[in-house]
Protein backbone atom coordinates (compact mmCIF):
# COMPACT_ATOMS: atom_id res chain seq x y z
CA UNK A 1 0.00 0.00 0.00
CA UNK A 2 1.29 3.45 -0.83
CA UNK A 3 1.07 6.61 1.26
CA UNK A 4 -0.42 9.99 0.35
CA UNK A 5 0.27 13.07 2.45
CA UNK A 6 -2.83 15.29 2.44
CA UNK A 7 -0.72 18.43 2.58
CA UNK A 8 1.77 20.44 0.58
CA UNK A 9 3.50 21.75 3.72
CA UNK A 10 7.21 21.91 2.96
CA UNK A 11 8.01 21.02 6.58
CA UNK A 12 5.79 17.91 6.64
CA UNK A 13 7.14 16.84 3.25
CA UNK A 14 10.73 17.24 4.48
CA UNK A 15 10.02 15.29 7.69
CA UNK A 16 8.63 12.34 5.73
CA UNK A 17 11.37 12.45 3.08
CA UNK A 18 14.11 12.70 5.70
CA UNK A 19 12.65 9.63 7.40
CA UNK A 20 13.05 7.70 4.14
CA UNK A 21 9.36 7.41 3.28
CA UNK A 22 8.04 7.18 -0.25
CA UNK A 23 4.80 9.11 -0.67
CA UNK A 24 2.85 11.53 -2.81
CA UNK A 25 1.84 14.97 -1.48
CA UNK A 26 -1.59 16.30 -2.50
CA UNK A 27 -3.26 19.50 -1.30
CA UNK A 28 -6.54 18.46 0.35
CA UNK A 29 -8.45 21.64 -0.51
CA UNK A 30 -10.05 21.91 2.92
CA UNK A 31 -11.30 25.33 4.07
CA UNK A 32 -9.95 25.17 7.62
CA UNK A 33 -11.64 28.35 8.86
CA UNK A 34 -15.05 27.21 7.57
CA UNK A 35 -14.59 23.84 9.26
CA UNK A 36 -13.53 25.45 12.55
CA UNK A 37 -16.44 27.90 12.80
CA UNK A 38 -19.12 25.41 13.95
CA UNK A 39 -16.60 23.60 16.16
CA UNK A 40 -15.72 26.83 17.94
CA UNK A 41 -19.41 27.66 18.32
CA UNK A 42 -19.90 24.27 19.98
CA UNK A 43 -16.99 24.92 22.36
CA UNK A 44 -14.69 22.28 20.88
CA UNK A 45 -11.31 21.93 22.59
CA UNK A 46 -8.02 22.61 20.78
CA UNK A 47 -7.44 18.84 20.62
CA UNK A 48 -10.87 18.25 19.08
CA UNK A 49 -10.25 20.99 16.51
CA UNK A 50 -6.82 19.63 15.56
CA UNK A 51 -8.31 16.14 15.12
CA UNK A 52 -11.28 17.41 13.12
CA UNK A 53 -8.99 19.33 10.75
CA UNK A 54 -6.67 16.34 10.36
CA UNK A 55 -9.58 13.99 9.67
CA UNK A 56 -11.11 16.38 7.13
CA UNK A 57 -7.81 16.65 5.25
CA UNK A 58 -7.28 12.89 5.14
CA UNK A 59 -10.87 12.20 4.06
CA UNK A 60 -10.75 14.93 1.37
CA UNK A 61 -8.39 12.82 -0.74
CA UNK A 62 -10.22 10.09 -2.65
CA UNK A 63 -7.68 7.37 -3.36
CA UNK A 64 -9.04 3.86 -2.88
CA UNK A 65 -6.46 1.35 -1.73
CA UNK A 66 -4.05 4.05 -0.57
CA UNK A 67 -3.27 5.20 2.95
CA UNK A 68 -3.93 8.92 3.42
CA UNK A 69 -2.06 10.91 6.06
CA UNK A 70 -3.66 14.08 7.41
CA UNK A 71 -2.26 16.38 10.07
CA UNK A 72 -2.88 19.73 11.69
CA UNK A 73 -1.92 21.88 14.67
CA UNK A 74 -3.77 24.20 16.98
CA UNK A 75 -1.94 26.80 19.07
CA UNK A 76 -3.66 27.48 22.37
CA UNK A 77 -2.73 30.34 24.69
CA UNK A 78 -4.89 30.14 27.81
CA UNK A 79 -7.97 29.29 25.74
CA UNK A 80 -7.22 31.66 22.85
CA UNK A 81 -6.68 29.89 19.53
CA UNK A 82 -4.21 31.28 16.99
CA UNK A 83 -4.14 30.77 13.21
CA UNK A 84 -1.40 31.57 10.69
CA UNK A 85 -0.79 35.33 10.58
CA UNK A 86 -1.92 37.00 7.37
CA UNK A 87 0.75 39.70 7.33
CA UNK A 88 3.70 41.13 9.25
CA UNK A 89 1.48 43.19 11.58
CA UNK A 90 -0.50 40.08 12.53
CA UNK A 91 2.75 38.16 13.08
CA UNK A 92 4.05 40.91 15.37
CA UNK A 93 0.78 40.88 17.32
CA UNK A 94 0.95 37.09 17.77
CA UNK A 95 4.53 37.19 19.01
CA UNK A 96 3.73 40.07 21.37
CA UNK A 97 0.83 38.05 22.81
CA UNK A 98 3.03 34.95 23.26
CA UNK A 99 6.10 36.77 24.63
CA UNK A 100 6.90 35.88 28.23
CA UNK A 101 4.14 33.25 28.34
CA UNK A 102 3.66 29.51 27.83
CA UNK A 103 1.44 28.26 25.04
CA UNK A 104 0.51 24.78 23.91
CA UNK A 105 0.61 23.21 20.48
CA UNK A 106 -1.85 20.37 19.90
CA UNK A 107 -0.64 18.38 16.90
CA UNK A 108 -2.94 15.73 15.44
CA UNK A 109 -2.14 13.12 12.83
CA UNK A 110 -4.55 10.62 11.30
CA UNK A 111 -4.47 7.85 8.73
CA UNK A 112 -7.47 7.14 6.50
CA UNK A 113 -8.09 4.22 4.21
CA UNK A 114 -11.00 3.82 1.80
CA UNK A 115 -12.85 6.80 3.29
CA UNK A 116 -12.48 5.76 6.95
CA UNK A 117 -10.15 6.96 9.70
CA UNK A 118 -8.12 3.92 10.74
CA UNK A 119 -5.66 5.52 13.20
CA UNK A 120 -5.17 8.83 14.98
CA UNK A 121 -2.79 10.39 17.47
CA UNK A 122 -2.55 13.76 19.25
CA UNK A 123 0.61 15.15 20.79
CA UNK A 124 0.84 18.22 23.04
CA UNK A 125 3.91 20.40 23.50
CA UNK A 126 4.36 23.37 25.83
CA UNK A 127 6.50 26.25 24.62
CA UNK A 128 7.58 29.24 26.70
CA UNK A 129 8.59 32.32 24.76
CA UNK A 130 11.05 34.65 26.41
CA UNK A 131 9.96 38.22 27.19
CA UNK A 132 10.45 40.38 24.09
CA UNK A 133 10.46 44.12 23.47
CA UNK A 134 8.76 45.51 20.38
CA UNK A 135 12.24 46.21 18.99
CA UNK A 136 13.24 42.56 19.50
CA UNK A 137 10.07 41.42 17.74
CA UNK A 138 10.81 43.69 14.77
CA UNK A 139 14.41 42.40 14.58
CA UNK A 140 13.09 38.84 14.61
CA UNK A 141 10.57 39.58 11.86
CA UNK A 142 13.31 41.21 9.76
CA UNK A 143 15.43 38.07 10.14
CA UNK A 144 12.55 35.61 9.62
CA UNK A 145 11.08 37.33 6.56
CA UNK A 146 8.12 35.58 4.96
CA UNK A 147 8.68 32.42 7.03
CA UNK A 148 6.99 34.21 9.95
CA UNK A 149 3.72 33.84 8.00
CA UNK A 150 4.05 30.09 7.43
CA UNK A 151 2.91 28.82 10.82
CA UNK A 152 0.73 29.64 13.80
CA UNK A 153 2.58 31.74 16.33
CA UNK A 154 4.69 33.28 13.55
CA UNK A 155 7.75 31.13 14.23
CA UNK A 156 9.58 28.13 12.83
CA UNK A 157 11.67 26.37 15.46
CA UNK A 158 13.91 24.89 12.77
CA UNK A 159 14.97 28.40 11.83
CA UNK A 160 15.62 31.72 13.53
CA UNK A 161 12.35 31.29 15.46
CA UNK A 162 14.20 29.16 18.02
CA UNK A 163 15.73 32.41 19.35
CA UNK A 164 12.31 33.46 20.67
CA UNK A 165 12.13 30.68 23.26
CA UNK A 166 13.42 30.04 26.76
CA UNK A 167 11.85 26.60 27.37
CA UNK A 168 10.24 23.83 25.34
CA UNK A 169 8.62 20.65 26.61
CA UNK A 170 7.43 18.07 24.14
CA UNK A 171 8.28 16.21 20.98
CA UNK A 172 10.29 18.27 18.49
CA UNK A 173 8.69 16.64 15.45
CA UNK A 174 5.21 17.33 16.79
CA UNK A 175 6.13 20.99 17.18
CA UNK A 176 7.22 21.00 13.53
CA UNK A 177 3.81 19.60 12.58
CA UNK A 178 3.99 15.80 12.50
CA UNK A 179 4.43 13.41 15.47
CA UNK A 180 6.93 11.23 13.62
CA UNK A 181 7.67 8.54 16.21
CA UNK A 182 4.04 7.41 16.74
CA UNK A 183 3.43 7.72 12.99
CA UNK A 184 6.46 5.62 12.07
CA UNK A 185 5.45 2.98 14.64
CA UNK A 186 1.99 2.75 13.07
CA UNK A 187 3.40 2.57 9.54
CA UNK A 188 5.69 -0.27 10.68
CA UNK A 189 2.71 -2.04 12.26
CA UNK A 190 0.87 -1.77 8.94
CA UNK A 191 3.85 -3.14 6.99
CA UNK A 192 4.67 0.09 5.15
CA UNK A 193 8.08 0.18 6.81
CA UNK A 194 10.39 -2.69 7.74
CA UNK A 195 10.33 -3.76 11.39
Amino acid sequence: MTLILASTSSTRIALLRNAGLTFEAIAPGVDERALETPLLAQGASPTEIALALSRAKALAIAAPGRLILGGDQVLDLDGERFVKPVDRAAAAAQIAALAGRTHRLRTAVVLAENGEIVWEHVSTASLTMRPLTSEAIERYLDAAGDSALWSVGAYLLEGVGIQLFQAIEGDYFSILGLPMLPLLAELRRRGLLPS
